[in-house]
């Protein structure tokens, strides 16, 4: 082995020893455990279980539709937000940046607990509303609650890789589009857009993936009335009084799968993109 090979060798090894440690050994368990039987044997039926059970299969699909709904809500607020944030000045597009960041410099937890305060029967919301002589309204324990949380938390997932793919568009390519006799709208749809794709499907994936997985975010908003697929692992692991290891890492498997496919998925286009300049068609 060369000296220049000994070098990397040495240079990866903590990382490779942190990869196994914390990612590769933790993959082994939950697999045999997925495919085992509570007293050691091997065993299929855990999948079948999870497949075929109705309660596990609405969970799951309440999951992913969430998990959809909330990306799109993102995609749709994010955007706009990062094209304008593109198009101001440096020191307005540093404090923006700053304001998007600020959140995320808090705890997950805190910031849902914060707002689990806020909306409740006795929060500030309710309380303003009292204050002028209107009823109180039972913000929690919807759907529409648990997907604003996935919203708020996960929003700036969504809006800096959109934000540094439209910031990088070459203002060349601007330039020729208003000289073709592009408008403004024009410019969008065929130049920045095209151009932005590779940050849209990473936030996509940045923002889809926490959420399908989430669970703190759906037990806080709705009291556990709402579980998540997140809530069931959690319940099989640690929240029920007779522990099913089992099938709660069956469920995780089944979860880590899809979520790995969605990744190949978005980096397969993501891919394509990249190599076939962005897609600009003026």
């Amino acid at each position: 082995m060369t000296k220049a090979k000994s070098g990397q060798v040495a240079l990866n090894a903590p990382y490779l020893l942190w990869a196994v440690a914390f990612i590769v050994v933790p993959l082994i368990f939950v697999a045999y455990y997925a495919f085992t039987t509570a007293d050691g044997g091997f065993t299929f039926q855990n999948i079948i279980t999870f497949f075929t059970h109705k309660q596990y299969m609405t969970v799951f699909w309440r999951s992913m539709l969430y998990a959809l709904w909330a990306t799109l809500i993102c995609l749709l607020i994010a955007y706009p937000f990062a094209y304008c944030m593109s198009k101001v000045n440096m020191s307005s597009q540093r404090m923006l940046m700053l304001l998007v960041m600020l959140p995320m410099l808090m705890n997950l937890i805190v910031r849902t607990y914060s707002w689990q305060q806020i909306l409740e029967r006795n929060g500030l919301i309710n309380k303003l509303l009292e204050s002028i002589g209107l009823e109180p309204v039972q913000f929690l324990g919807n759907a529409g609650v648990i997907i604003f949380g996935m919203v708020y938390n996960y929003l700036p997932f969504m809006i800096l890789p959109i934000y540094s793919s439209i910031s990088k568009v070459d203002k060349s390519l601007l330039e020729a589009s208003n000289d073709l006799g592009c408008n403004a709208f024009g410019t969008v749809r065929r130049v920045i857009l095209p151009m932005s794709l590779p940050g849209i499907l990473s936030g996509i994936t940045m923002v889809f993936v926490p959420c399908v997985s989430t669970f703190y975010i759906s037990r806080q908003f709705s009291d556990g009335n709402i579980k998540m697929i997140g809530d069931v692992i959690e319940d099989k692991f640690y929240r029920s009084s007779v522990p099913d290891y089992n099938i709660g890492a069956t469920i995780s498997l089944v979860l880590m799968l899809i979520i790995l496919i969605s990744l190949a998925v978005v980096n397969k286009f993501s891919d394509g993109d990249d190599e076939s300049g962005g897609g600009v068609v003026i």
